[in-house]
């Protein structure tokens, strides 16, 4: 985790520039100005992602809607060649491919998702794209690829010479064994609050370091990665996939605050569910991270390690959730 600590700030917004049409490099002159009710704006991730983070925050300040500031904030990420877990330069699957998987969900309801997609690094605003102009939810593979290019991505490769090196150190041995807050450490689930008091989320990420071929895990999957309700609140999940999809762990953690439960309570509610069905103590990490409406915010994890990004009333911060296991 200790990594983010040197982060490279300059690189910010060189990929955004190079590689994403203008949904993403012109989202910063698009304002959201239904603020009459001038909510109080604030803005959650997964992990220590300061620069992500603090790039949404800003956007809410000066006005921007919570689905724009999402795929605005998560950018930052997708291009982050230091991130080896979203976007450009994250790990390949075991054949050595690089492939992006995203989802994003508005306040209305509205959700696109992208699975499984090589070449092309911002994968969150293509999310968006798919649910702003197509009749579908999910695009996949090489459909999701051939829509991308429509709307004005450019094609690159994925896979840089460090994530090529450590890819081929990993098949001399061929152990699959995800290390814990490491392989799962970056994907980015985030949520925003805008001047109006709507909530919108996104979620990216390259998955699992050399996983099959073909493997998709929750971060694209909307109520397992990533569910938003405007009426209630949302939640986003970081860690092992395939345990947050067996229990539609974010979609769980909204249900249980529209039945009165804190963010603080609903994530704890839905780490032991996953907890229960274990037998022993499991050799995974699972974390979650949640919001109401009124801007209470919630976090629990499976490991001790998590942390997440909070910007709120102009001011970046990164805390430590607590967890089952120490």
């Amino acid at each position: 985790m200790n990594r983010r600590k040197f982060l490279d700030k300059s690189y910010l917004g060189l990929s955004t520039i190079l590689v994403a049409p203008e949904v993403v490099t012109n989202l910063g002159k698009k304002k959201n100005f239904l603020t009459q009710k001038n909510h109080h704006v604030f803005a959650i991730s997964t992990w220590n992602v300061p620069e992500a983070n603090q790039i949404a925050g800003k956007a809410l300040e000066d006005g921007l809607s919570a689905i724009d500031a999402v795929v605005k904030g998560v950018a930052y990420e997708e291009s982050n060649l230091l991130n080896n877990s979203v976007g450009k330069g994250g790990a390949p699957d075991r054949n050595g491919i690089v492939s992006l998987d995203a989802c994003v969900m508005n306040h209305n309801g509205d959700c696109g998702a992208v699975l499984a997609v090589e070449n092309i690094t911002h994968v969150a605003a293509l999310a968006k794209e798919v649910m702003e102009k197509t009749p579908h939810v999910i695009l996949a593979g090489k459909g999701a690829r051939q829509f991308a290019i429509k709307q004005g991505y450019r094609p690159e490769n994925l896979l840089t010479e460090q994530s090529k090196k450590a890819w081929k150190k990993w098949l001399k041995n061929g152990n699959y064994e995800p290390e814990i807050n490491v392989e799962n450490h970056d994907t980015i689930g985030m949520i925003c609050c805008d001047k109006s008091g709507n909530l919108s989320g996104a979620c990216t990420t390259s998955g699992l370091a050399y996983k099959m071929s073909g493997r998709v895990g929750d971060s694209p999957i909307i109520g397992s990665g990533l569910y938003i309700d405007n009426n209630i609140g949302g939640a986003v999940a970081t860690g092992l996939g395939e345990e947050v999809i067996k229990t539609v762990g974010s979609f769980l953690i909204v249900e249980l605050m529209r039945n009165g439960l804190s963010p603080q309570k609903a994530c704890e509610e839905a780490v032991n569910r996953i907890i229960e069905k274990q037998k022993g103590k499991p050799n995974f990490q699972v974390a979650y991270l949640a919001t109401n409406k009124t801007g209470e915010v919630g976090a629990f994890s499976v490991q001790s390690g998590f942390s997440y990004s909070l910007y709120k009333s102009k001011t970046n911060k990164n805390l430590v959730s607590n967890s089952i296991y120490k």
